[in-house]
């Protein structure tokens, strides 16, 4: 994980977004927006519910083609990258942590983490084993439990370590926090800022908790389609 140095020795940036513009139904989600994150660092991006948080993401994911722009990431232009080339880049190089998990509550958590690996190629004993050490490692029981038995912090924490099983250049979080109460909260968000140093990734999480957006190295506000550094008070 992480990206190399270039030749001035800083390290390279994980994402670059430049010039972004998306537009729908003669509405402007984003305009010009610009945004560089690199491994082991974070940002939050805060805003009210339509400001236009999760197209922001969908973009950075290649699931949404921007009207305009540039996104970069792991060095690869993905608005440009044909459909499977797209797909396989994703697979290797992003995770993501959804508001509800987004998990199969029938399947452990250890099932949980390693379907994403062995859908990125990876062989079935190298998958157990390493979704079997990351959920150690996040604190997750995973023996004999499905995963619609576990609380909704260690929900959280699952999709933590299924987002992180493919050693991701980057991670992107999108309300990751947004269903749980104060105190499970607290804990995920611990978690979560924790990774970029422990696993040597980007971390994006996009949020309308300015108490989850505050641990984040950089906190930016999408405004006006645009995203700008955050005012300080900021309250969604």
């Amino acid at each position: 994980m992480g990206q190399g140095k270039g030749e001035t020795g800083a390290v390279e940036p994980v994402l670059t977004v430049r010039g972004l513009r998306y537009e729908v139904a003669d509405r402007v989600l984003l305009d010009g927006v610009n945004l560089q994150v690199r491994a082991g660092e974070s940002a939050a991006v805060v805003g009210p519910s339509g400001s236009g948080k999760s197209t922001l993401l969908g973009c950075v994911l290649g699931l949404i083609r921007p009207t305009q722009g540039l996104i970069e990431v792991a060095g690869r232009d993905v608005v440009r990258m044909r459909q499977r080339a797209l797909e396989r880049h994703r697979s290797r190089h992003m995770g993501v942590v959804f508001q509800f998990g987004e998990l199969l509550p029938k399947l452990t958590p250890v099932e949980n983490v390693a379907l994403s690996a062995l859908l990125g190629g990876m062989a079935a004993e190298e998958a157990y084993e390493r979704a079997e050490h990351l959920l150690r490692d996040l604190g997750v029981p995973y023996d004999g439990a499905s995963t619609g038995q576990l609380s909704g912090g260690e929900r959280q924490r699952t999709a933590v370590a299924r987002a992180l099983i493919n050693q991701p250049a980057l991670l992107l979080a999108d309300e990751p926090t947004g269903a749980l109460d104060s105190t499970t909260r607290d804990s995920v968000t611990e978690l979560l800022f924790d990774v970029p140093q422990r696993w040597g990734c980007a971390l994006v999480v996009v949020t309308h908790d300015v108490a989850v957006a505050e641990r984040a190295d950089r906190c930016l506000e999408l405004k006006d389609a645009a995203l700008v550094q955050r005012e300080a008070g900021y309250r969604s």
